[in-house]
């Protein structure tokens, strides 16, 4: 199965990323082609929820279930789509000046073997784009020059 991951130290708190990530309810206000979420359930350890990507006349939905681990950690497993498999990792280390190392992984694969081959030489470009969509949002929240001045 192809994956990509990233790793990125960040001056916000472990608990911060690991909400941020978690509200997948406001996906749609910041992440590139996420067109509509909808929580199906969620609780403290667990959530299912469907998202409808898009990008120009093509429109998809998925629907994962996400493990929580509070604020260390959120597994992401694909249950329906057009993929075949599409599984994520996060995972939040706090770092010595109180900011923290996100660690994100994402595992996929398409039904169709051509179309993952032709998809794939785009997927890393687009994950790259959604990973720095997630960094972007938590500046818009919580401040780079506010986290920052308390390091």
């Amino acid at each position: 199965m192809p994956g990509i991951r990233e790793k990125r130290r960040l001056p916000y708190s472990q608990q911060q990323m690991f909400d941020l990530v978690a509200d997948v309810a406001n996906y749609p206000k910041f992440l590139p082609w996420v067109v509509a979420t909808r929580v199906r359930s969620d609780s403290e350890t667990e959530m299912v929820a469907d998202m409808l990507v898009g990008f120009k006349a093509i429109r998809e939905k998925f629907t994962s279930r996400v493990v929580k681990q509070r604020p260390e950690h959120l597994e992401v497993f694909y249950v329906d789509g057009p993929l075949k498999d599409l599984d994520n990792n996060w995972t939040f280390t706090p770092t010595e000046d109180g900011g923290c190392e996100v660690d994100f992984c994402v595992e996929f694969t398409f039904r169709n073997a051509v179309f993952e081959a032709l998809a794939g030489q785009y997927f890393d470009r687009a994950f790259r784009k959604m990973v720095q969509a997630f960094e972007d949002r938590a500046d818009e929240l919580y401040g780079r020059e506010n986290a920052a001045a308390n390091l």
